[in-house]
């Protein structure tokens, strides 16, 4: 494996491939005879727009080769949409995609197959990513408090951290096998293998009185590894897979795979888990457990994986880029991260990015549960959630085209409003959930409601935030680049979680009705707490919900946030020149 030093990863031309022609959607294409960088390379690609040097300049874009300074200008204006007079004489302007171009409808058979490939490997990161930040809680709910299910969720921090190590699988491969089966391929393999000993053990250690949370919260760590681990290198694929009027459909495949991955694992498992639910309406003599064990599912989806990992091995060849001739050397490419992250403007919008979900983070991490606690069964919010799904599929296509133009991010802001006002909403459900505990169907409608207007503005603004970061990545690092974008963003909303479910158990008071020993109050905050009053013949007595309490300061922290700080600066990113999203020449 060759060896670059920093300064030539950021100014060496463009590698050349040794072969005579270049891949592209449509068809095959003959190379340019002369650099992409030379003169008369770069005049011809702006001035004709099927010119020869675009082409390979997408090549080289997604296969995270270094391009030169006015290389890289070009082609971020080229992936903005911008025609080839406003590529001349309007460098700082966004340009939406052609309809036609970038529809699926429009898709060539070898593009649609790729896009469905990318939803199918999407799908397997959404499998144990539902499991473990949706099914999981509220299966150990009935044990924990919300103190200990906040310690379980530390098991996502993968998920939001894999940018540390993304150089790596960027540039660490196989030629042979190809850059990111090389990595797809043996991630997939450890996943399914996980799977199927947690299928043959869990069932046992759920069984538990006394929940082991810190061995749970391990395992389920190394799952969420392996699956951002899995989600840099499909990442990555995704950029050479599509071509360039489809990449931007990336982001929908995204969509599309984990959300149903999730729903699987949440909800549709949820409900198939549940021996009500399952026994009201597949059974015609009831029994203890549901249709679905957790053990089960989970051998089932190892056999999954592994099927796939071997059609991946056996029948699906990775095309080679010309980037993949040489090497990145991994200690550059983490020097590079720094300059990136040092870069003024990228300060403001990771700021952004880390605060922006502090607002949402006590609706998303406990009002599900509060719901539960009240009395709401797992089966209807369950089927709330499954009623919501074939919606985020409608709402993550057009999503997308709202999402083209001069202001992609407008989308994002408008559903950052609406998104605090549906916590308002949920909080006001879960203060009115009926005294007797009886669901009727106009609060079960008001619930199914919520959950979807809920649902439509985190995939607006996932689906818009993702198109604005396609927009301006630099292709410096390629995947890189964009790893480092969304795991931040992922973090924004992991790192509060842990911290506002202790402060729920923290703020809440709650003691049994009857004393304990030497006449003290026994509190029964926790679900243990609770079962001791039962038994003692006692009643829990809540004086103050630290749910209500938490939930409203994020919601104000986040509207503040929003009209004082995240608003403006969305606004000066959006207006900022292509060339300052791109590290300077050293």
């Amino acid at each position: 494996m060759s060896r670059k030093t920093e300064a030539e990863l950021s100014s060496s031309a463009s590698p050349q491939s040794g072969d005579s022609t270049n891949k592209h959607a449509n068809g095959t294409r003959p190379s340019s005879s002369s650099s992409p960088s030379s003169t008369t390379g770069h005049s011809t690609a702006v001035n004709n727009p099927t010119a020869e040097s675009p082409s390979m300049l997408t090549l080289k874009k997604r296969g995270d080769a270094l391009l030169q300074d006015e290389e890289r200008e070009e082609l971020m204006m080229t992936q903005r949409g911008a025609d080839a007079s406003s590529l001349a004489t309007q460098d700082d302007d966004f340009h939406g995609l052609d309809d036609k171009e970038s529809s699926l409808q429009h898709m060539s058979p070898k593009d649609m197959g790729n896009f469905i490939l990318l939803v199918v490997l999407y799908l397997l990161q959404g499998v144990p990513v539902g499991l473990t930040f949706g099914s999981i809680p509220f299966l150990l709910k009935a044990k924990m408090s919300y103190s200990q299910i906040g310690i379980f969720s530390l098991a996502h921090y993968p998920y939001s951290m894999k940018f540390l190590w993304s150089p790596i699988v960027d540039a660490i491969y196989n030629k042979n096998f190809g850059r990111r089966k090389s990595w797809i391929v043996p991630i997939q393999l450890l996943t399914g293998c996980l799977f199927l000993w947690l299928g043959v053990n869990i069932e046992t250690w759920m069984a538990q009185e006394e929940i082991a949370v810190g061995t749970l919260t391990v395992v389920f760590f190394v799952v969420i590894f392996f699956c951002a681990t899995q989600d840099i290198a499909v990442d990555g694929w995704a950029l050479t897979l599509l071509s360039k009027e489809n990449v931007s459909y990336a982001s929908t495949a995204q969509t599309i795979g984990l959300n149903t991955g999730y729903f699987l694992s949440f909800t549709v498992f949820l409900a198939f888990n549940s021996p009500e639910f399952s026994n009201k309406y597949f059974r015609s003599e009831p029994h203890e457990t549901g249709l679905v064990p957790l053990g089960g599912y989970l051998r089932f989806w190892s056999m999954v994986y592994f099927a796939i990992t071997f059609w991946l091995v056996f029948w699906k060849k990775e095309e080679r880029v010309p980037s993949d001739e040489s090497d990145i050397d991994i200690k550059s490419v983490y020097k590079i991260i720094m300059r990136i992250i040092r870069l003024p403007h990228m300060k403001s919008f990771m700021l952004v990015l880390l605060t922006a979900k502090i607002g949402f983070i006590a609706n998303d991490a406990v009002t599900a549960l509060k719901l539960l606690e009240k009395g709401f069964s797992k089966e209807d919010l369950a089927l709330a959630v499954l009623i919501d799904f074939p919606f985020q599929i409608i709402f993550g296509y057009y999503a997308v085209r709202w999402s083209t133009g001069a202001r992609p991010l407008r989308p994002w802001l408008w559903a950052f409003f609406a998104h605090l006002a549906c916590c308002v909403i949920a909080m006001t459900l879960v203060y009115n959930f009926p005294a007797d505990g009886v669901v009727t169907s106009s609060y079960f409608f008001m619930v199914l409601a919520t959950t979807v207007a809920t649902s439509f503005t985190s995939t607006v603004a996932f689906v818009s935030m993702g198109a604005f970061m396609t927009v301006i990545a630099d292709p410096v690092i390629g995947g890189t680049y964009m790893t480092l974008l969304n795991t931040l963003s992922n973090f924004g909303g992991t790192w509060p979680r842990f911290f506002v479910l202790e402060a729920v158990d923290h703020f809440t008071v709650a003691t049994c009705s009857l004393l304990g020993k030497d006449a003290q109050p026994i509190s029964c905050v926790t679900e243990p707490g609770k079962s001791m009053c039962e038994q003692m013949g006692g009643e829990c007595v809540s004086y103050q919900d630290g749910y209500y309490l938490v939930s409203s300061m994020c919601v104000a922290i986040g509207g503040l946030l929003l009209v004082f700080y995240i608003a403006p600066t969305i606004r000066y990113l959006e207006a900022l020149s292509p060339k300052l999203w791109k590290l300077p020449r050293e």
